[in-house]
């Protein structure tokens, strides 16, 4: 057997051919950007969110992009970001001309509100939490700090659609929230997509004059921005899925419940006491010979990602940052190994895995 960190096949006949329905309507109809699924996707998306209103995007990295410069965010400006996340989080801030602030994490590897708030300065202009692993930061703290220094908060809800904490989803605690809907998702499109969900109305007609060349009316341009609108295509099959988004996140959990049972001692969660509410994005596991039990697994079958590539600091192409001393998200960086958890694994699948994990620690303790 062999176990891939990810499966983004479709398989089911009656999946895919839902899926291709839609398709073929969007090009029957021929609006291909902007089309009426785009406007029925975003009013989806708002309601699941819990907002007013919802921008789709061509990518998560888009959608960053927008909701920063839709809060003013440009150069001269400071945005606190955590130092362990995807690159994209830091370059979408480098990309308007602002500096990220790099600073340290939890032990469940999101933002820590203390370090957060010894790097606001004077040039700080927002606070970009990410929900790391589907986890979602400490909001009501980051939330209290906004308000208290008068920061933009915005989101970065990438890995985390479904997620809740005390009862409010991810996408509801922010100025603006972002998300990714690319195909390793939880809703995930069959290519590039995002969204920017806000209470806001002017924000809302910033979002949509970005999205679109900084085109106020087709006509006239206000502003130098990209083409990051969400194609008609993308918005069709969201809609197909979005209905099993739930389904797909009780899965995801599921997964993990299983793996949470049978690894051994010797590998073990970086956060003591998952939240029921998570979505498990990934499941990391901690060990100290990271690569070598990468390696062992490899030879068992099992594909294991590291997440080396979400030490931010260490990125060279994020030198414009600052960088705040964050040992803990280099320790998390150095030491996690996540295991597949996929919409094509089954239980029984995630006991195997997790045998062989026990295996491969034996082997590199030996």
């Amino acid at each position: 057997m062999r176990y891939p960190f990810q499966d983004l096949s479709v398989t089911d006949p009656a999946e895919r051919a839902r899926y291709t329905a839609a398709m073929d309507r969007v090009l029957a109809h021929g609006q291909l950007l902007l089309g009426p699924e785009v406007t029925d996707f975003e009013a989806a998306m708002a309601e699941a969110c819990g907002r007013r209103s919802a921008v789709g995007s061509g990518s998560g990295t888009a959608a960053l992009y927008l909701a920063l410069r839709a809060a003013g965010v440009g150069p001269g400006n400071e945005v606190v970001v955590p130092a362990l996340s995807w690159p994209a989080t830091a370059g979408a801030v480098l990309v308007t001309g602002a500096t990220p602030v790099l600073v340290d994490v939890t032990d469940d590897m999101t933002l820590d509100p203390a370090a957060a708030e010894a790097a606001v300065t004077s040039r700080t202009k927002a606070l970009l939490p990410v929900h790391y692993n589907g986890r979602l930061a400490a909001m009501d703290t980051l939330a209290d700090l906004a308000r208290r220094r008068a920061l933009w908060l915005i989101e970065d809800a990438a890995q985390a659609f479904g997620a809740e904490r005390d009862g409010r989803p991810a996408g509801n605690w922010g100025h603006l929230a972002c998300f990714s809907m690319n195909p390793m998702k939880v809703l995930a499109a069959v290519g590039e997509a995002g969204a920017v969900v806000t209470d806001d109305p002017a924000l809302d007609a910033a979002l949509r004059t970005l999205r679109y060349n900084g085109m106020r009316d087709r006509e006239t341009c206000v502003t130098p921005a990209f083409n990051s609108r969400l194609d008609t295509v993308q918005a069709a099959v969201l809609l197909e899925r979005l209905p099993g988004a739930a389904a797909a996140a009780a899965h995801r959990r599921a997964l993990a419940a299983a793996y949470d049972a049978a690894l051994p001692d010797a590998a073990a969660r970086p956060v003591t006491a998952r939240e029921r509410d998570d979505v498990v994005f990934m499941y990391p596991v901690l060990h100290d010979a990271r690569d070598a039990l990468q390696a062992a697994l490899a030879q068992k079958g099992v594909e294991a990602k590291t997440r080396a590539g979400d030490h931010l600091p260490a990125q060279p192409g994020l030198a414009g940052a600052r960088i705040t001393d964050a040992p803990r998200a280099a320790a998390l960086a150095g030491r996690a190994l996540c295991l597949p958890v996929h919409a094509g694994m089954t239980l029984d699948d995630a006991r195997s895995v997790a045998d062989l994990v026990g295996e491969a620690v034996r082997e590199v303790a030996a």
